[in-house]
C-alpha cells in the first residue's frame, strides 16, 4: 500500500449512567492520531517512528514534551530517561536519590549521546510489549520539538499533505517547581512555526487542568485545546472544562461500560461532552492490547462508531485507517 513508501525510505465505568445509543458523529469526521508516532512498530517518539507514522496518513502525529536543563523541549513521554534510553550506562552517576534519571538534569547535547530503545521496565529491564521492535536493536536518538515540527512541515510541503501536530506538555507542575515554564516555551515554538489559532493544524493537550486553563486565559492561546482525563472524578468537571477547552481526551474505559447480551453499553460521557460542544479524542487503541475486545476491528468500531467519539490515539494508525470506511 502507498503509505509504506516513506517508511521504507527511512526504515468508572465511573459516575456516568449507562446508555445504549450515544450520539454518533459522521464517519468522515473521525480523527486518527499517531500515538507517539507509529509506536507499535518502532521505538516511541523517535524520528523513524514519526516518519513511518506520517507515511500512514494519520490526521495528527503526537509529541510529548519535557524540558532539558537548557530549556530545550525534548520529545519523550516521561520526565525520566531510564525506561526508553541507555542513560544508566552512559551517565551512571547522574541519577537522583530516588534512583531515577531526569530529563531536566541533562543538557540537550548530553541527551544526544543516548541511544533510544523500545520501552522497558527500569527495575527489571523487561520490555513492555515483547512482540514489538526488539529492545536494544538499532540506533535511535531523542530529538527536539523543533526538529519534529520541521520534519512534519517539510513532509507536508514535499507530499502536499497537511498532517498536524498534537503536542502534550508533560507534568507542568514539576517543571514549575524547577523554575521552568514548559507551557510558554512550547507555545512560543508553535508560534514560531505558524501554529497560533484553531484554524491551524495543531491540537494542544495536557492532563493538568489548571495549566491548560492557564494556557487559554493567562497565556492567551487561541489553539484548539484538549483536556486529558485520567481520574474518575474528572468526568464530573465537563462544565468547567468547556469554559477553556475545545475537547476532552478520556481513557476509552471511561466511555465503554460493559457488554450485555452481545451489545456494548456506554457511559454518558461522550453525549455529555458533545452537548457542551466538546470533541472527544480517546486514548489509546492498541492491536496488541485488546483487553475486553475480541479483535482490534471490534475495538475500533465500538469506540469510533458505536460510542460516537470524534477521534482516537493509536499506536497502530495504519490498522485504524484500514478499518475506517
Amino acid at each position: 500500500m502507498k503509505y509504506f513508501s516513506l517508511a521504507i525510505l527511512l526504515v468508572s465505568l465511573f459516575s456516568c449512567k449507562t446508555k445504549e445509543k450515544p450520539i454518533e458523529i459522521p464517519m468522515e469526521k473521525k480523527i486518527v492520531v499517531a500515538h507517539r508516532g507509529a509506536s507499535g512498530y518502532l521505538p516511541e517518539h523517535t524520528m523513524e517512528a514519526k516518519a513511518m507514522a506520517y507515511a500512514m496518513h494519520p490526521d495528527y502525529i503526537e509529541q510529548d514534551l519535557v524540558l532539558t536543563k537548557d530549556d530545550v523541549p525534548v520529545v519523550i513521554h516521561d520526565i525520566h530517561l531510564d525506561e526508553v534510553t541507555n542513560v544508566a550506562e552512559v551517565f551512571p552517576d547522574r541519577k537522583r536519590e530516588d534512583g531515577r534519571f531526569y530529563v531536566i538534569d541533562f543538557t540537550f547535547e548530553e541527551i544526544q549521546q543516548l541511544n533510544v530503545c523500545e520501552r522497558f521496565d527500569h527495575k527489571t529491564g523487561k520490555q513492555f510489549y515483547p512482540k514489538r521492535f526488539p529492545k536494544g536493536k538499532g540506533k535511535f536518538r531523542l530529538h527536539s520539538f523543533q526538529e519534529e515540527i520541521e520534519l512534519i512541515q517539510g513532509l507536508n510541503q514535499s507530499t502536499g499533505q497537511n498532517i498536524g501536530v498534537y503536542p502534550e506538555i508533560k507534568d507542568p507542575g514539576f517543571h514549575h517547581e524547577n523554575g521552568k515554564d514548559i507551557a510558554k516555551i512550547s507555545l512560543d515554538i508553535l508560534k514560531e512555526y505558524g501554529y497560533t489559532s484553531k484554524k491551524d493544524k495543531c491540537v494542544f493537550q495536557c492532563f493538568d487542568a489548571k495549566e491548560l486553563e492557564r494556557v487559554r486565559k493567562d497565556l492567551n492561546s487561541d489553539l484548539f485545546l484538549v483536556q486529558l482525563i485520567e481520574f474518575p472524578e474528572e468526568t464530573k468537571q465537563l462544565n468547567h472544562f468547556a469554559t477553556y477547552a475545545n475537547g476532552i481526551g478520556p481513557w476509552y474505559k471511561q466511555i465503554v461500560d460493559k457488554k450485555e447480551k452481545g451489545k456494548w453499553l456506554f457511559t454518558t460521557l461522550v453525549n455529555d461532552a458533545h452537548e457542551l460542544g466538546l470533541q472527544v479524542h480517546t486514548y489509546t487503541l492498541r492491536s496488541d492490547q485488546l483487553g475486553e475486545f475480541s479483535s482490534f476491528e471490534e475495538h475500533v468500531k465500538t469506540i469510533l462508531f458505536e460510542a460516537g467519539v470524534d477521534g482516537c490515539f493509536t499506536d497502530f494508525p495504519d490498522q485504524v485507517i484500514k478499518i475506517l470506511p
